[in-house]
């Protein structure tokens, strides 16, 4: 059977798990709008057919570097902007309520609004060496560091978003609560499938039972709540005088420079020197 990719993004069938791989390697597996949908179609129709698990995973030198800056522009209208961004949070809500376990395997890098998809998780396994970070330029607020506060805390989130580009290892997710397990990066797939065919072992109707209950536990917590809300911080930063001007200098200098001005330490590059 010949796999294709179709808009940035490819099955790769299997018998415990379906693999949906973010497939657009030339532009870093960043999400434009034929990807986006493609994804969603995909996942929509894994419901009911194929395996009882699926995977998601990314091609290439890392896992996605968030939106094609090419289409992740704000839109003239801050209503236009809301419902735009809205629509990245409902594809990743569509991920939280699939009736079968979605698993993420991370590798690389996981750059900005990939990694605000990767928390909509139902298991994350990481490689040791990957990167998950903030976008360099702050250009927006408040979007992706809310999704992540169920799993590691507010102040690991605020920890996360404050420093423009923050960014930590896969070692760093788990211990922050992020991630399940980090592994080798040339055992990360492996590791996934082995969890699939352990899970494919329950009743697919037990396990989807299961994931509601557990989801039900978090959004009592106000996970929903807390994403629900985060396309209306963004669209307001925006319109912020000093983001717009952060967008001028992008369109006048180029991205190079731009990302220049923000480059700098980690918060744990930080900390680390002055433990020593």
């Amino acid at each position: 059977m010949t796999i294709q990719t179709i808009d940035g993004i490819r099955v790769d069938p299997g018998e415990t798990i379906d693999w949906i791989v973010l497939d657009r390697p030339e532009a870093a597996n960043a999400f434009n709008n034929d990807m986006l949908e493609r994804f969603s179609r995909v996942l929509s129709e894994m419901a009911s057919t194929g395996a009882p698990v699926i995977g998601i995973r990314g091609e290439g030198r890392g896992f996605g570097a968030g939106m094609d800056l090419g289409e992740y522009q704000a839109s003239s209208s801050p209503v236009d902007d809301v419902l735009r961004l809205s629509s990245y949070v409902d594809r990743w809500m569509a991920i939280w309520r699939h009736p079968k376990p979605v698993i993420f395997a991370v590798h690389g890098y996981c750059i900005g609004v990939a990694a605000q998809m990767a928390a909509f998780a139902d298991m994350l396994v990481v490689a040791e060496d990957c990167m998950i970070s903030e976008p360099t330029i702050p250009i927006g607020g408040g979007f992706i560091a809310p999704s992540w506060v169920n799993q590691v805390g507010a102040r690991k989130a605020k920890e996360f978003a404050f420093l423009p580009g923050n960014h930590i290892d896969g070692l760093t997710a788990v211990e922050w609560g992020w991630a399940n397990a980090a592994v080798p990066a040339d055992k990360l797939v492996e590791c996934v499938e082995h969890l699939a065919k352990r899970i494919a072992l329950v009743p697919s109707g037990v396990l989807a039972v299961k994931k509601r209950s557990i989801n039900r536990a978090m959004e009592a917590a106000g996970f929903s709540a807390s994403v629900s809300a985060v396309s209306e911080s963004d669209a307001i930063l925006h319109l912020d005088p000093d983001v717009q001007k952060i967008r001028q200098d992008l369109a006048t200098s180029g991205l190079k420079k731009t990302i220049s001005q923000f480059r700098g330490d980690s918060s744990q590059e930080i900390f680390h020197k002055f433990q020593k």
